[in-house]
């Protein structure tokens, strides 16, 4: 069935909480969805975000990101008072201020925590079902806001000391300072970093009330989730959603599950992951997330993947994965590179894992993110496995057969898009090209150019791709200022909210009629 959503992460919608939430206005997007004609609701991964706040690196694979709570819902519980959210700092409302948002949100958490009932059957049924992820996240979360607080620890130890001169065989002065904020796992004494369970007991006592606080955030979240995609789901509106392929070196993960990844006796990868050079960045992408140890996974049975794939599945109703081409083979940088461009490829798992998963959860339906530089193998593998790939139309205008052309789709099993969170919006892209490549978009779609953004979304609705999807910036017309993410590039990026007036009726007229005449 042909289908047509929109690409929002729930952090852009409107909010006077200075970031967007799963409260009114996510159900408010619902609605605007369905009088759109819209089928798809396409998020962001929901991770627990981390330093620079994007949510392809994030504290835990499993966890949801707190900032995503809606205060209003909690006031509703009875968990907060009107008093509680009558006050608020002043927040940019087109702009997402971290610092500001966390300190704000999270005195609002802790004081709903202080009112609720910890023996709450649902959350206590919460906690056994998810205790598999959830008891190693809440404890790494209360052990960083602890060694934050333990200065003298972290400043005259003996054992800090030698992380500190470890690190610094490694990596650069910006990045010394990144991974020492936080006090990143690897940085904490010996007998933790290692996971002694001695070390262990002995601070889940001490930090019980703290570690009950990250299980009662993450109950939170998981509740607000599930009510709001019930309503989606019976409004007829599927969701999609994200997983990175790659987990964060300072994670619950990494931290409790070393041994399938590469990372040494003392915390720190030995091989990062990241792109060579490709349209995005002439020195490639250096993420730094640490790689995954394959044939250790592969004797487990592939299981902490196939414990991922399972949660997410439960979170949404199609998965898209990122950088989908490492499965078939992945860029390895030794750890300390300055640029990406240090690197080889070495072989992913192939169909292994996708057969692991397949066996024990069954069939589900799976995006493949399947751009930047890709080999023969890379397409044989997805198209093996059937999955849809990605169609980029920003990337067509180069020559009349280039594949991102939506006459050159080799068949109906893609997914189309004006643009991704990493492209610039339609808008900004088509005003920063040459005039030779205007000019190629204004003869291709036989238009003047007037009325660029809504020219290029009824290219992709009328296009035979089985699902097309339409960042909210497109729909909006927005300009290069709202773009969501710009690879390679450290600061800035995933601030983007809208004000709720700029979604109109007659965007949703006009996406509703485009859906119709195009059968989606």
């Amino acid at each position: 069935m042909r289908k047509c959503g929109i690409l929002l992460h729930p952090i852009s919608l409107p909010s006077h909480y200075g970031i967007g939430d799963l409260g009114m206005e996510s159900y408010a997007f619902v609605d605007f969805l369905v009088e759109a004609g819209q089928k798809l609701w396409q998020v962001l991964p929901f991770g627990h975000t981390g330093f620079g706040d994007s949510p392809y690196q994030s504290f835990s694979t499993f966890a949801g990101n707190p900032l995503m709570i809606s205060p209003d819902i909690l006031v509703k519980d009875e968990l907060l008072s009107e008093d509680d959210v009558a006050e608020l700092p002043f927040f940019e409302p087109c702009k997402i201020e971290y610092g500001k948002v966390i300190e704000y949100k999270y005195s609002l958490y802790r004081k709903a925590y202080a009112n609720f009932d910890k023996k709450d059957k649902h959350y206590r049924a919460f906690c056994r079902k998810n205790a598999f992820w959830l008891d190693d996240y809440a404890l790494f979360m209360a052990l960083k806001d602890y060694f934050i607080e333990q200065r003298k620890y972290t400043c005259n130890s003996a054992e800090y000391k030698a992380y500190q001169k470890e690190l610094k065989r490694y990596m650069t002065v910006n990045a010394i300072k990144d991974c020492y904020y936080g006090a990143s796992w690897n940085s904490f004494p010996a007998e933790l970093r290692d996971r002694d369970e001695k070390a262990l007991a002995k601070y889940k006592k001490l930090l019980k009330d703290e570690v009950d606080f990250y299980k009662f955030i993450q109950y939170e979240f998981f509740k607000q989730w599930a009510d709001l995609k019930k309503y989606a789901n019976e409004s007829g509106i599927e969701i999609i959603g994200d997983i990175p392929i790659f987990v964060a070196a300072d994670s619950a993960d990494t931290w409790s599950c070393r041994e399938i990844f590469k990372i040494n006796e003392k915390g720190f990868p030995t091989e990062v992951a990241g792109v060579p050079p490709d349209y995005f960045s002439e020195d490639g992408q250096l993420w730094g997330n640490p790689l995954y140890d394959w044939d250790k996974l592969a004797e487990t049975g592939y299981d902490w993947w196939v414990k991922r794939v399972e949660a997410m599945s439960k979170l949404f109703d199609i998965i898209r994965i990122d950088h989908f081409r490492a499965f078939e083979s992945y860029w390895a940088i030794p750890f300390g590179a300055k640029t990406a461009k240090k690197g080889k490829w070495k072989k992913g798992p192939q169909t292994a894992l996708f057969d692991a998963i397949k066996e024990k959860l069954g069939d589900i339906e799976i995006i493949a993110e399947d751009l930047g530089d890709l080999n023969p193998e890379v397409l044989e593998l997805r198209d093996k496995l059937g999955f849809p790939g990605m169609k980029i139309l920003q990337f067509a205008f180069g020559n009349f057969d280039n594949p991102y052309f939506p006459h050159n789709f080799e068949n109906s099993n893609c997914v189309v898009y004006t643009g991704t969170h990493d492209n610039d919006t339609t808008l900004g892209w088509y005003m920063s090209c040459d005039e030779k490549t205007r000019d190629m978009v204004r003869r291709v779609l036989n238009v003047s150019g007037d009325n660029i953004v809504w020219d290029m979304i009824r290219m992709a609705v009328s296009s035979s791709a089985k699902y097309c999807i339409i960042p909210i910036q497109d729909v909006l017309g927005y300009g290069a200022d709202t773009r969501m993410n710009t690879p390679g590039v450290s600061g800035g990026n995933w601030q983007f909210m809208f004000e709720r007036e700029r979604l109109t009726k007659e965007m949703a007229a006009n996406l509703k009629y485009l859906c119709t005449i195009f059968n989606r």
